[in-house]
C-alpha cells in the first residue's frame, strides 16, 4: 500500500513537473487585442501579428513570476529524485526518511507555483486588464494552475506513505 501512495506520487510529481516546465517556457499566458490585432504574452516572449519579441523590460512581478517558477521546477525535480530513491531501502539513512524528503520538496514546489500564480494573476487584473479591455489569461497560465494541483497531491501521497511506513515501523516487534 505504501508503494501505491509513492508510484502515485510519483506520476503526479512528473506530470506536474512537466506542465511546469511547459507553462514556464511558452508565451500563452494571457491572450488580447492590441490595436486590432491579436497578441498574446508569456513570462519570456510576447507576439503579435505572428511576430514574437523578447521581454527586455525588467519588470518586478515578471521578473518575480520567472523566479517562482524556476524554484517550483526545480524543488519538483528535487523531490522526484528524493521519491525515486524512496523505493531504494539503503542502510545509510536509517534516520533519514526519503518519501519524508519528497512530500516536503513537492510542498515547496506547489508554494513556489502559487506564489508564481498569484503574483501573476494580481498584477495582470489589477494592471495589464484594465490597460487592455479585450482579454483573457491562455493556456500556458492554466497550465500552472494544473501543476500546482498535481504537485500539492504528489506531496499528500507521499505524505501518506511516509505515516504508512512509520506506522509499520512504529508497530513492529520491541
Amino acid at each position: 500500500m505504501m508503494y501505491s501512495f509513492m508510484g502515485g506520487g510519483l506520476f503526479c510529481a512528473c506530470v506536474g513537473n512537466i506542465l511546469l516546465v511547459v507553462s514556464t517556457a511558452t508565451d500563452f499566458w494571457m491572450q488580447y487585442r492590441l490595436s486590432g490585432a491579436f497578441a498574446h504574452q508569456g513570462l519570456w516572449r510576447y507576439c503579435v501579428t505572428g511576430k514574437c519579441y523578447m521581454q527586455t523590460e525588467s519588470i518586478a512581478y515578471w521578473n518575480a513570476t520567472r523566479a517562482f517558477m524556476i524554484l517550483s521546477t526545480l524543488s519538483c525535480f528535487g523531490g522526484i529524485i528524493a521519491g525515486i530513491l524512496s523505493f531504494a531501502h539503503f542502510s545509510t539513512f536509517q534516520r533519514f526518511n526519503r518519501s519524508f524528503a519528497a512530500g516536503i520538496m513537492f510542498f515547496i514546489s506547489t508554494l513556489f507555483v502559487l506564489l508564481a500564480m498569484a503574483v501573476y494573476t494580481g498584477v495582470t487584473v489589477n494592471f495589464l486588464g484594465k490597460r487592455f479591455g479585450d482579454w483573457r489569461f491562455s493556456w500556458s497560465y492554466i497550465l500552472g494552475w494544473v501543476a500546482l494541483l498535481m504537485t500539492f497531491f504528489a506531496g499528500i501521497f507521499y505524505m501518506c506513505a511516509y505515516r504508512m511506513h512509520e506506522n509499520r515501523r512504529g508497530s513492529g516487534p520491541r
